[in-house]
């Protein structure tokens, strides 16, 4: 099986501006991708049958992501090859770091390319929208100013960031914190330039502060260390750091008390990068 990176994401700020009245949020916020991710793997064959062997998470087979986005791409191509498809877990589920609309983009995009399908990014766009709102970022794959439902994008570029992550052991469901009737739905958006400068909140932080007890005590206790940030709905928190040695001794020092790890922030995906390469 061919190995491709599924690089997870943070959301830098969050601000919900609206509710459709098809019931989907509108919202402001700005993705930048991680040097650090998932591993999907995949080998082609010459049936049509798509399978994921083995897998470290529990979804069924048939509601994953990688399946479900391989089976769209095939339908929509007519394509009559198939694929074995893993995926190798680290992003954490309910973590709000995309990793299974990373993992989704990054089947859409190899899978394009081995079966030879000829779909351009906005084609591929399109049809990620349809498994979920953040897959198209991924399949575009840059650093990104984000509005409407996620799906209007605007390339930026940020530089390489250095980032703690802290990563509870909290699945926080998208669903119930949209829901919420305390989330705050009409807040302003903001400028690009302001955006780049490190503006914004995440909306949604005081919604699960109130739901989740436990990460009200983390997000408090990090502050000592930092700027301690959710980011999407999650229970992923992040911290930006001066560099990268200060990201690595911060994570150092947090190692005893959370599962923390130090991220590079990066303006590019490294699966475009590899993509852009020839590879395939």
């Amino acid at each position: 099986m061919d190995c491709w990176p599924a690089p997870a994401k943070l959301n830098l700020f969050l601000h919900i501006t609206g509710r459709r009245p098809d019931g989907y949020h509108t919202l402001q916020t700005l993705f930048q991708v991680l040097d650090w991710g998932d591993e999907v793997r995949v080998a082609v064959t010459d049936h049509p049958e798509i399978r994921r062997p083995q897998a470290n998470y529990e979804v069924p087979e048939q509601e994953d992501l990688i399946i479900r986005a391989a089976r769209l791409l095939q339908l929509e191509t007519a394509c009559r090859q198939g694929a074995e498809i893993e995926v190798v877990k680290r992003v954490p589920m309910g973590a709000g770091l995309g990793g299974g609309s990373s993992d989704a983009a990054t089947v859409l995009l190899v899978l394009n390319r081995m079966w030879q399908c000829g779909l351009n990014l906005e084609d591929l766009a399109d049809l990620g929208a349809r498994l979920g709102a953040d897959v198209p970022v991924f399949i575009h794959g840059n650093t990104a100013l984000a509005q409407g439902i996620g799906e209007e994008l605007q390339p930026v570029e940020l530089g390489e960031r250095y980032y703690v992550l802290v990563l509870p052991a909290i699945a926080i469901a998208t669903g119930e914190i949209f829901s919420a009737a305390e989330l705050v739905r009409d807040s302003a958006p903001i400028s690009v330039s302001e955006a780049l400068a490190g503006e914004g909140r995440n909306d949604c932080e005081a919604v699960v502060r109130r739901r989740f007890p436990e990460m009200d005590r983390i997000l408090d206790s990090l502050e000592k260390w930092g700027r301690p940030v959710m980011t999407g709905t999650g229970s992923g928190i992040f911290m930006a750091m001066k560099n990268e040695q200060h990201a690595n001794s911060t994570a150092q020092a947090l190692k005893s008390l959370y599962n923390v790890r130090a991220v590079r922030g990066v303006d590019r995906s490294p699966l475009h990068e590899i993509l852009n390469s020839g590879v395939i």
